[in-house]
């Protein structure tokens, strides 16, 4: 008889330990979400630069002053042989000024030569400054008499005149203007010695951007003529345009290298005589000093310099060469004053 014999099946053996790994795992960690991209600086400057509010455009250049830039690089004050200014303030809104200059003057002739005689001339100068009149004089010598005077009537209105008065018939000359400034806008009437009139007015189109006309009558030569101006200007640049009815056409433009430095040049053209003069000139600022000079298609280099030697006291330089007509000026002076 035969036994069966019944037996488990064989237990699995245990699962094996996992090897460990040679580096950890790395670290989780939970999901950001970016922040928003932001523009730069720069770019937000810009886009703020962009938002203009033509309803408060702001006051422009006075109609005269749109060449301003321009000609404190291109026109400096030159002078030929010795000069010595004085300034005094006697009391907060008063002062006076003395000026001795020596040089030569030029006589005017027919021909291409230059004639000039040696001449020492003496002004006396007063002024008067507060925050609504101003009083400016200046007494020659030979009793020529300069004299400026501004009065605010209001914010908005303002009194003008300019006279030179002189001994010889006929020379003396005189003109006012009351100027009216907006708030966005500026006009001026004018009015002068030998029947003239004029009238002017300049309007802020953009924030860069304004554009003027004007209007005058010479009552006695019996002519009249218009004009139109336009001025652009950014902080890096100031570029004008000028046309009037009497044929003259006026451009000017003013780069702004940095704080210090600004380079300059213009265009000018007259119909009725064909003359045409283009220069080119700098603006440069140092620590203690200021150079300024340019040259033109006359065949004209200038410079000045001023240097400030202590607080109240300036050197000053000029020179002026014409390579055309054969004509060099040299000066240098002394600036003394509060």
């Amino acid at each position: 008889m035969g036994s069966s014999v019944s037996h488990d099946a064989p237990t699995p053996p245990p699962p094996s330990p996992a090897p460990t790994p040679a580096y950890p795992p790395p670290p989780t960690y939970p999901v950001e979400v970016p922040p928003p991209l932001t523009p730069p600086e720069g770019e937000k400057a810009a886009e703020e630069d962009e938002k203009v509010d033509y309803l408060n455009l702001g006051v422009p250049f006075p109609y005269e002053e749109i060449q301003r830039e321009a000609y404190m690089s291109l026109k400096p004050e030159l002078f030929e042989g010795f000069r010595f200014d004085l300034s005094k303030g006697i009391s907060q809104n008063f002062s006076i000024s003395h000026s001795l200059s020596m040089g030569n003057m030029e006589i005017p002739t027919q021909g291409a030569d230059v004639v000039k005689v040696p001449t020492t001339s003496y002004d006396f100068g007063a002024n008067f400054i507060d925050s609504k009149l101003m009083l400016i004089g200046r007494l020659s010598r030979d009793g020529r008499l300069n004299a400026r005077v501004k009065y605010d009537l209001a914010d908005y209105i303002c009194l003008k005149i300019n006279a030179q008065l002189t001994n010889e018939p006929h020379y003396s000359q005189g003109m006012g203007s009351v100027d009216f400034k907006g708030k966005d806008f500026r006009s001026q009437l004018q009015f002068g010695n030998n029947g003239f009139y004029g009238a002017n007015y300049i309007q802020s189109v953009t924030k860069n951007l304004s554009l003027g006309t004007e209007a005058f009558w010479l009552g006695q030569q019996r002519k009249s003529g218009v004009g139109f101006v336009a001025r652009y200007d950014t902080k890096k640049m100031v570029a004008t345009g000028q046309i009037a009815s009497t044929g003259v056409v006026s451009l000017s433009y003013v780069q702004k290298v940095s704080e210090k430095v600004s380079l300059a040049s213009d265009f000018m053209y007259n119909h009725l005589s064909k003359d045409v003069t283009a220069s080119v000139g700098y603006d440069y600022m140092l620590r203690q000093s200021r150079l300024r000079g340019k040259f033109d298609t006359n065949g004209v280099v200038s410079a000045l310099l001023e240097e400030r030697l202590t607080p109240g006291l300036n050197f000053v330089l000029s020179a002026e060469v014409d390579h055309w007509r054969k004509d060099y000026k040299f000066g240098f002076g002394m600036t003394a004053g509060e």
